[in-house]
């Protein structure tokens, strides 16, 4: 089979290093900066530094990426890691073309933050980049601890952008992130960058995403991560219904075999034929998240704000 596109890419790959269980890829990138089409999201771009993610959280939606580079092993979405060549150039000419009103998002699909960012730092080159910007608004999404390491540069992009990152946090219950996330930091540790970032003045909020059925779903549980976020100083909390589909679903429904049997047969049942659960169920979690938002004091999401030297002029894209 003649490979094109992505997969053409990934076969040319350079090899960067080998451990024992993962490889890491240089991969060549036409694009950086990718538009996004869904209007239900608070950014209109995104960025992703890496493809694959060694997190291996059993729950990933964009494992099926992998399959566009024709690497479909059912663990190598999380042993092939491929890191984007970084070209500054290009770089900066593709953000000169997002107009400042529209709000870009790093880190959509795999974590910007990842353990491959400790070798070949992209995401703290993007924030180097993003730095020397002004008025424009930027989101980080993560489940690592590691932002903790570019506090002064995310002070300093927050200085003249709107900047808000997120702390995915799937649950305070170690044992459990441990089989769920087996290769992410624990949870304690994401506390503790949340507060770390928050004391240096960086907007921060907490997000359960996702939400599983009959796992981490329980209004008590619920309740204490939230509690601990707060303390932590998030100021918005939220959350998301787990959205399971091939390849996730094979290996979701092989870890619910592992780790949770009695669930195997509900999940079955509720994912047969659709990727979500009910509308129903949907709606008992966010009854369950507004509720826990109301009682801990936090917000639904972040809220505006202008940064010391905002210099765009334009207030109104402020607005979320």
């Amino acid at each position: 089979m003649q490979l094109v596109g992505i997969a053409k890419a990934a076969q040319a790959a350079t090899l960067l290093e080998a451990k024992r269980t993962v490889t890491y890829s240089h991969l060549a990138t036409g694009k950086w900066i990718n538009r996004v089409a869904d209007s239900r999201h608070s950014f209109d771009w995104s960025i992703n530094p890496y493809r694959g993610c060694e997190m291996a959280c059993q729950y990933c939606y964009a494992r099926y990426t992998h399959e566009f580079m024709e690497l479909r092993a059912p663990d190598d979405f999380e042993t092939r890691i491929f890191a984007k060549v970084w070209n500054a150039v290009e770089f900066r000419r593709e953000l000169t073309r997002v107009p400042r009103s529209q709000a870009i998002a790093l880190g959509t699909a795999t974590d910007p933050y990842q353990h491959a960012e400790r070798r070949y730092e992209l995401t703290r080159r993007m924030l180097e980049v993003f730095a020397i910007e002004s008025g424009r608004k930027f989101w980080i999404t993560t489940k690592s601890d590691l932002p903790t390491r570019d506090i002064d540069l995310l002070q300093r992009v927050a200085q003249r952008n709107v900047l808000y990152l997120n702390f995915t946090i799937t649950t305070i219950d170690v044992e459990l992130a441990r089989g769920l996330e087996p290769k992410a930091p624990r949870p304690d540790l994401r506390l503790a960058a949340l507060a770390a970032l928050t004391a240096s003045g960086i907007r921060c909020g907490a997000i359960v995403s996702p939400v599983l059925p009959g796992i981490n779903d329980g209004e008590a549980e619920l309740l204490a991560l939230a509690e601990r976020a707060k303390q932590a100083g998030a100021t918005w909390f939220g959350g998301g219904v787990l959205f399971l589909k091939s390849p996730t679903r094979e290996i979701f429904l092989a870890y619910l075999e592992r780790e949770h049997p009695l669930l195997v047969r509900r999940y079955q049942k509720t994912f047969a034929s659709a990727a979500r659960p009910s509308r129903e169920y949907h709606q008992i979690i966010e009854a369950r998240f507004e509720r826990i938002r109301r009682q801990v004091g936090l917000s639904r999401k972040a809220t505006s704000y202008l940064p010391p030297d905002w210099e765009q002029g334009n207030q109104m894209a402020l607005a979320l």
